[in-house]
């Protein structure tokens, strides 16, 4: 049986000129803007973990292997 990914909403407010430069820098790159948050916060979360560690999640089972 197939897992069905869990998805989360995240809605953000901020201003026009941000928004208009994010959505004009994901564009250049090739990316809708919810792909370029997304991408950015991938970015955020892989440089913490460089530094940090791995970020454990509450639930996750650490010996289970899929």
């Amino acid at each position: 049986m197939e897992k069905k990914k869990l998805e989360a909403h995240l809605g953000l407010r901020m201003d026009r000129t941000l928004h208009d430069k994010l959505y004009y820098i994901a564009r250049y790159e090739g990316r809708s803007g919810n792909g370029q948050v997304l991408y950015l916060i991938r970015q955020c979360i892989q440089q913490f973990e460089a530094q940090h560690g791995p970020i454990p999640l509450e639930g996750e089972d650490k010996d289970r292997k899929e």
